[in-house]
């Protein structure tokens, strides 16, 4: 039983592993369960098993993306005290997690806002989530009176709104080479976004 269960937990992560390097090249609508089933080496029945359709593969796909995401991000914020710190462990973890796994980056922040309605509202509720570890970082950093009175929400989004970017200017475009060298520029823009120099931190 123990083997039946651990075969199929590994048929499942084959057909993750398939439908991401597929969906990333051929885009969602362009993307054939036939495919996915052949990549995987199952059967299309197989890949029905455990997803009911193309479409809940997807979701799958991008909430397995984001919690690898969010996993890493709110372990290098629980490794800082200062709350900028906290701001700038998250921006490193980000631009880490995405140079690492490019097919990831390109399916949260390419593939999946040419989806559909659904997948849109999914991306919607990642974004506010990163958006809010944010916030509340600047919240702190307000209280602390180590910035200047700012509207925490306001500066969440934009600065995840310039992350976001830089990303999907590196998925598109290979630049930078490495998308963690995009982090002394970003980290500087930011921190002067708040009115503060970045050479008050040392992170």
């Amino acid at each position: 039983m123990v083997r039946e269960q651990d075969r199929s937990k590994e048929r499942r992560q084959r057909v993750l592993d398939a439908a991401l390097d597929i969906f990333t090249r051929d885009g969602y609508g362009d993307t054939l369960v036939d495919e996915i089933a052949r990549r995987s080496d199952t059967s299309k029945g197989g890949v029905y098993f455990h997803f009911a359709s193309k479409q809940a593969l997807f979701i799958a796909l991008l909430d397995e993306a984001g919690r690898l995401l969010t996993n890493r991000v709110e372990r290098a914020i629980a490794a800082e005290s200062d709350p900028l710190a906290r701001g700038m462990a998250a921006l490193r973890a980000v631009l880490q997690t995405f140079g690492s796994h490019r097919a990831l980056a390109r399916l949260l922040l390419v593939e999946a806002l040419g989806a559909g309605h659904q997948f849109n509202l999914k991306m919607a509720e990642l974004h506010e989530h990163f958006a809010n570890l944010i916030s509340q970082q600047v919240a702190e950093a307000v209280a602390q009176e180590l910035v200047p009175p700012l509207d925490p929400d306001l500066v969440g989004v934009a600065w995840f709104g310039a992350v976001n970017q830089v990303v999907t200017r590196w998925v598109l475009t290979g630049q930078p080479e490495r998308l963690e060298d995009a982090y002394p520029a970003l980290r500087h823009l930011l921190l002067s976004g708040v009115s503060l120099p970045a050479k008050e931190t040392n992170q």
